[in-house]
């Protein structure tokens, strides 16, 4: 019995033994857990950390993004606008240049009015100066032609005179 005391005693001595080992053992794994959670749960707050700032960095990128997107629509709003002023300038061009060949065809058919004009006074002033030397040669010829009938008129205001003197001669020669 006394054998199996011992022997008892001594499977309890190595089996408190193997359980003080398999405390030790349970305490490292603990430690190692603990270790390993530790370090996952620092990882975790550094992933957090990262997630947290590339959140912000994302947010500020979708930022710039709908900044970028609001610039390129009113950048196209603009061409519109630039476009539309383009194709009125263009309008307004053709429509000037129409009205400037208008106005050119004006001036050169007035010019031709005037050119005809001049013409027309040209030919008038030689009429003119045609019909007033005829007017000068028409009446030299009057003055001539009243001065030879009173010359006329006067010789033969003489020779009836002297016919009626002689005719008054030959009636009292009878």
């Amino acid at each position: 019995m006394l054998y199996f005391i011992r022997f008892t005693k001594h499977v309890k001595a190595q089996l408190a033994e193997k359980a003080v080992q398999a405390a030790r053992a349970a305490e490292e794994a603990l430690a190692g857990k603990k270790v390993i959670v530790d370090q996952l749960q620092e990882e975790v707050r550094e992933a957090q950390s990262v997630v947290q700032e590339e959140s912000s960095s994302l947010e500020r990128e979708q930022a710039n993004v709908n900044a970028a997107l609001q610039a390129a629509r009113q950048s196209q709003d603009q061409l519109k606008t630039l476009t539309h002023a383009v194709q009125t300038a263009k309008a307004n061009a053709a429509n000037a240049q129409t009205a400037a060949t208008g106005a050119q065809k004006a001036l050169r058919e007035k010019e031709e009015l005037v050119e005809a004009a001049k013409r027309r006074v040209e030919e008038l002033l030689s009429q003119l100066r045609v019909a007033k030397q005829d007017l000068a040669n028409t009446n030299r010829a009057a003055v001539k032609a009243t001065a030879a009938a009173n010359e006329a008129k006067a010789n033969a205001s003489r020779n009836k005179r002297r016919l009626e003197n002689i005719r008054r001669m030959r009636i009292m020669k009878r």
